[in-house]
């Protein structure tokens, strides 16, 4: 199915947002989770800048995307969490930590009380399928799922895990999220479909 895909823009706080009232899907993980990698699947060409060093993003990047016949939408690119080399300050990463918590209150902050309206959003936390049982993906979850927005979580990089791996590990996600997590790969496009159909519906799901 043929995919229309543009950037539209990068924002560092609220007064950059897009003005356009679309459905909107966050993704959301660490550093080197593979978002823009995944992203650029979805679209089927390299819309989302993929950084050299995990760590650097530090803008909501918006993508306006349509899929086939269905109504336009964004999907959203945050900023990473959980990444900070060994010769980062503890002032640097306790900054980084601010900005990002600055970012991503004010965005989800329209998805409860747009002055025109809520706008709908739904989030996609993507967690490593090589590292189930990560502390830092637990507390985003945690908090996540406190924004009041639907949310659901993605494994990447299944490529990467033998087929006994795989079973191993969805289950263990499976007990940590307390609901089944699928395993996907942007590499050799393995649930991008299933992907998609979860993009179509979430922001207009009832938060659980």
């Amino acid at each position: 199915m043929q995919v229309a895909a543009q950037f539209v823009t990068s924002a560092a706080g609220e007064n950059d947002f897009p003005r356009d009232r679309l459905p909107e899907v966050a993704m959301v993980g660490r550093s080197n989770v593979g978002k823009s990698t995944l992203i650029n699947a979805l679209v089927r060409q390299k819309i989302a800048r993929v950084s050299a060093e995990p760590g650097k993003t530090r803008l909501a990047n918006f993508y306006r995307v349509r899929r086939g016949n269905s109504p336009a939408m964004f999907l959203v690119d945050l900023p990473g969490y959980g990444y900070a080399r060994r010769e980062q300050q503890a002032q640097s990463r306790d900054e980084v930590a601010r900005s990002f918590a600055r970012l991503t209150d004010a965005y989800f902050a329209r998805g409860k009380g747009h002055p025109e309206g809520t706008i709908p959003i739904g989030v996609v936390l993507l967690v490593d399928s090589r590292h189930p049982g990560l502390e830092s993906d637990l507390e985003a979850w945690n908090w996540l799922t406190s924004t009041g927005q639907p949310c659901a979580v993605i494994g990447t990089k299944a490529d990467k895990l033998s087929r006994t791996e795989r079973t191993r590990h969805a289950r263990e996600f499976e007990s940590m999220f307390a609901r089944p997590v699928t395993l996907l790969s942007a590499v050799s496009g393995e649930g991008l479909d299933e992907l998609w159909k979860l993009i179509a519906r979430l922001p207009n799901q009832t938060a659980a």
